[in-house]
């Protein structure tokens, strides 16, 4: 089994060192198929933290007992204090009302302009506001990710950066203070997947978001990362800055870039 090994753990961003998000011994298996065995991290407040790792190494399922989408069979989830197993119904709805998650998919409703899909989660989640302070947010968020002039448009009429975009205004509408991101350069050309790897720092910066960025993209580990870990075999393999991974001489890091360099778009 492999241990963790820990490189500088906390960024400059992040001088108190106090986490949003603290997994001990997290375990999940489906059936006979163990994919996280004892994974323990911690995400410290104001930072984006990006878990590498191949396809089917546990990274969206570990985003998904966060939010408890899915039930770990052993192990703690601690997210902004509070134990994420232990919440009633109530106590996970108002937890969740703090956390953006972005899925690979990102889709949007078709049938609705972007106004619309906006609006949507700010009528069902903040019901008190005005619709002076709902068209207020919807040019904030839209200004945020740089698409000002796309109020009107079905998603039909964007390019699927634009949409990825729209995906991401309408997680920040709702202020989260933790970003969960799935993938979220996946099936987006290189200059594509640079603009939401540079608009995921941006809103880090605006928004003092702490971000979890779940890739398999080393391009865009490279321009978000204030940390990195690595999941194989279900386990933390190695924690610490970006430069440790490359400059390691670890065979499974250097394979991981190797068989990365170039294909992080495809």
């Amino acid at each position: 089994m492999n241990r963790a090994q820990t490189e500088n753990k906390a960024s400059p961003e992040t001088k108190s060192g106090e986490a949003a998000v603290e997994i001990n011994d997290l375990k999940k298996s489906f059936g006979t198929q163990e994919v996280l065995k004892n994974v323990s991290l911690r995400l410290l407040k104001g930072e984006n933290l990006v878990v590498l790792g191949r396809s089917g190494m546990g990274k969206s399922v570990l985003a998904k007992c966060i939010v408890r989408l899915l039930n770990p069979d052993s192990g703690t989830i601690k997210v902004f204090g509070e134990n994420v197993g232990e919440l009633n119904r109530h106590g996970l709805s108002e937890l969740r009302k703090k956390i953006g998650f972005l899925f690979q998919s990102g889709a949007l409703y078709d049938s609705m302009t972007v106004r619309q899909n906006l609006e949507f989660p700010l009528r069902r989640i903040k019901k008190d506001l005005s619709k002076k302070e709902i068209d207020e947010k919807i040019m904030k968020v839209l200004e945020d990710v740089g698409l000002p002039d796309a109020l009107n448009k079905m998603p039909s009429q964007l390019s699927g950066g634009m949409r990825k975009r729209i995906s991401v205004a309408r997680t920040i509408i709702l202020d989260p203070m933790l970003m969960l991101y799935d993938e979220p350069t996946t099936g987006l050309d290189p200059a594509t997947s640079d603009e939401i790897s540079a608009l995921i720092d941006d809103i880090q910066r605006k928004l003092k978001t702490s971000s979890l960025i779940i890739t398999h993209d080393i391009e865009c580990a490279r321009a978000t990362a204030d940390r990195v870990i690595m999941l194989h075999d279900g386990e933390v393999h190695l924690e610490g800055k970006l430069e440790a991974f490359e400059k390691s001489a670890d065979p499974l890091i250097v394979s991981f870039f190797k068989s990365s360099h170039g294909q992080s778009h495809k």
